[in-house]
């Protein structure tokens, strides 16, 4: 999925690959977060240093590695690159040592699972479409490689997972995916579509965070008997 260069705003052309290293970057940041709270969710459940480890690699890496299986993309991110299990798993159980100062930083760890949230749901959309998928199988790799990581966390800490309560999450990353393929339609470059779509993700999760911005729930209390 190649594209042309750019011009930033100092005159430097600013290439494909520097927006993917910016990416990357990103990406990096945004599973040692994710690895952190899972960390968090794993000591609420009182799970021992292996829990901890494994939760964290599952919670941060878990998203990618469930749409890698299902598009039969190989190899999984963390067999071609070890090191994101050293990362990850590295992040959880330092996060035993400063746990009681995790409270007082719960905004920033919002504002990177936003992040995180955005920046894969794009890395995942870019792999269906490096595959040449059709527009709905993006949409929805960009939906698992964004989402099921946290799903795997919760169904794994036996709580209803986020995906499925009424806060906006899995609809940040489908319109996050949207503004991304919408990209090549508005002429434009791999890095501002990319840019572009987490710009509005981001905006709008942090919105949706601000402001208890939500779906609409479907109650039933009916019995059936």
């Amino acid at each position: 999925m190649a594209a042309p260069d750019l011009m930033g705003q100092d005159g430097a052309m600013i290439s494909w690959s520097e927006t993917d290293s910016f990416i990357h970057i990103l990406y990096l940041i945004a599973i040692i977060a994710e690895a952190m709270t899972a960390a968090l969710a794993a000591g609420r459940r009182q799970m021992d240093w292996v829990g901890v480890f494994l939760l964290g690699c599952i919670t941060a890496l878990g998203g990618g590695s469930a749409r890698d299986v299902l598009l039969d993309h190989h190899p999984l991110s963390w067999i071609e690159n070890p090191t994101y299990l050293l990362v990850t798993g590295g992040a959880a159980i330092a996060t035993i040592a400063i746990a009681r100062f995790m409270h007082s930083l719960r905004r920033m760890f919002l504002l990177l699972d936003a992040i995180g949230l955005v920046v894969f749901t794009v890395i995942g959309c870019g792999v269906a479409i490096e595959m040449k998928m059709p527009l709905i199988i993006v949409i929805a790799s960009g939906m698992i490689t964004g989402c099921v990581g946290g799903v795997l966390r919760d169904i794994l800490c036996t709580e209803v997972p986020l995906l499925f309560r009424s806060e906006l999450y899995a609809t940040v990353s489908v319109i996050t995916g949207l503004v991304y393929v919408a990209g090549p339609y508005l002429n434009l470059p791999h890095g501002p579509s990319a840019v572009l779509a987490m710009a509005v993700g981001l905006i709008l999760r942090l919105l949706a965070l601000r402001y208890n911005w939500s779906m609409p729930k479907f109650v039933y209390t009916k019995d059936w008997h």
